[in-house]
C-alpha cells in the first residue's frame, strides 16, 4: 500500500530530493517483501524436507527397531537441545503429515506460509482440505482467516447446497461467483458480533454489531462485496421506508439487499424486500448495473413457508438463516455425505 512519503529536510521545489528519498524508500520496501518471501520458501521447504526425512527414515524399518512409537519424541528433545524452538512432538507430527500429504515439493504453493499449511493439515477430507488451500490462495487469506473459515465449516455450508460435481468443482476450484445463487450461505455464521444465543435482542442490535464487525461481516459475506450504507432510506410517495443494510457486488455488478430479522422469517418480510427491489431497479441501478439481488437474514425459516412466499417473484429474493455461534462441523459433514451418498445410489 503506497503511503505519503513526508520530507523534512528539503527547501519547497525540490522535488528531485524527493523523487531521490521516494526510489530509496521504495527500493528497500521492495528488498523487504523478496526477503520475506525468500524465507518464508526456505523454512516451508525444510518443513517438507523434514517430513520426509522421518518417513524414509520409518520405511528403512529403523524406527520400529529401535525407537518405536518413541521415534518422534526422542527427534523433539534431540532436536530442541540443538536447535532451539520449533521442533515440539507437535511439530514434528505436523511436518511428517506435510510431506505425506504432499509427497511432490512442486504442489506446495509458496503463497502460503507454514502457518497455513499447519491449519489445513486439520482438515481429515482430502478435498475438504484442497477446497481451503486453494480460497486461502485466491482470496489472500491470513491465517487468522484462515482458521476463521475452517471453524466456520465454510466448506460444507458450500457444499450442501450444490450436488456431488458441484462438491468436487468447489474442492478443485473454490468458490467461484457466476449467478446470484453462488453468493448464499446457509447458515450465515455471525459469531464474531458478541450477541449472546440465548438473549433477546434488537433487530437494530444485530445491525450495529455487524457494521461493527464489518471487515468480519465482510468475510462471511464472500468475495466481492463493498459495503454502501446502513438504514437506506427508500422514499415512496408520502412513506419512508429503509433497507438494513446494501451493499454492491462486483463480480456480479449489481446491488445486493439485505434486511435482517432476529426471529423466524415471515411471509410479509420476503413482500417487503420484493418492494425495496422494485424500487432499486427503478430509480437507483444504472444502465450498465445487472438486476439488484434481496437477501432477507432471520434466525429461522420454515422452508416450505419460504417456497409459497417465494413463489412467482420474478426478482432475485432468497431467504436465509443466521446462526450467532459456530455450527457442529460433524452434523453439517453427516448431511454433506447423506447428499452424495444419495447421489451414488
Amino acid at each position: 500500500m503506497e503511503k505519503n512519503i513526508i520530507i523534512q529536510h528539503t527547501e519547497e521545489g525540490d522535488s528531485e530530493y524527493v523523487k531521490l528519498v521516494s526510489h530509496i524508500s521504495e527500493l528497500w520496501n521492495d528488498a523487504r517483501g523478496k526477503a520475506i518471501k525468500a524465507v518464508n520458501h526456505s523454512l516451508l521447504m525444510a518443513n517438507w524436507a523434514t517430513g520426509q526425512y522421518i518417513i524414509e527414515f520409518e520405511q528403512k524399518g529403523n524406527a520400529k527397531a529401535r525407537y518405536g512409537d518413541r521415534l518422534l519424541v526422542n527427534l523433539s528433545k534431540d532436536l530442541t537441545r540443538l536447535r532451539g524452538r520449533g521442533f515440539s512432538r507437535s511439530n514434528l507430527t505436523y511436518m511428517r503429515m506435510f510431506y505425506l500429504k504432499f509427497p511432490k515439493c512442486e504442489t506446495v504453493s509458496h503463497i502460503l506460509t507454514w502457518s497455513h499449511y499447519f491449519e489445513l493439515l486439520k482438515c481429515e477430507d482430502p478435498l475438504e482440505m484442497q477446497f481451503y488451500m486453494t480460497e486461502a490462495i485466491k482470496e489472500g487469506w491470513k491465517v487468522r482467516e484462515l482458521k476463521r473459515q475452517m471453524n466456520s465449516s465454510l466448506y460444507e455450508r458450500l457444499a450442501l447446497s450444490t450436488d456431488k460435481a458441484g462438491i468436487l468443482a468447489l474442492a478443485n476450484e473454490g468458490h467461484i461467483v457466476q449467478k446470484p445463487e453462488d453468493i448464499i450461505k446457509d447458515p450465515y455464521v455471525l459469531e464474531f458480533t458478541g450477541l449472546p444465543v440465548r438473549k433477546r435482542y434488537k433487530e437494530s442490535e444485530l445491525e450495529t454489531a455487524l457494521k461493527a464487525n464489518m471487515e468480519t461481516f465482510l468475510l462471511e459475506l464472500g468475495r466481492g462485496f463493498a459495503f454502501i450504507g446502513r438504514q437506506y432510506v427508500i422514499p415512496i410517495g408520502s412513506r419512508r421506508f429503509k433497507v438494513d443494510m446494501v451493499f454492491y457486488h462486483a463480480i456480479l455488478k449489481c446491488y445486493v439487499l439485505i434486511d435482517l430479522k432476529r426471529a423466524e422469517i415471515k411471509h410479509g418480510d420476503i413482500g417487503q424486500m420484493n418492494l425495496y427491489l422494485n424500487y432499486f431497479k427503478a430509480e437507483i441501478c444504472q444502465p450498465d448495473d445487472n438486476l439488484p439481488i434481496g437477501i432477507v437474514l432471520g434466525a429461522k425459516k420454515d422452508e416450505l413457508l419460504m417456497e409459497y412466499a417465494l413463489e412467482g417473484i420474478s426478482n432475485q429474493l432468497f431467504a436465509a438463516r443466521y446462526q450467532l455461534y459456530l455450527p457442529k462441523k460433524e452434523e453439517l459433514q453427516a448431511q454433506l455425505n447423506n447428499i452424495i451418498d444419495g447421489m451414488e445410489e
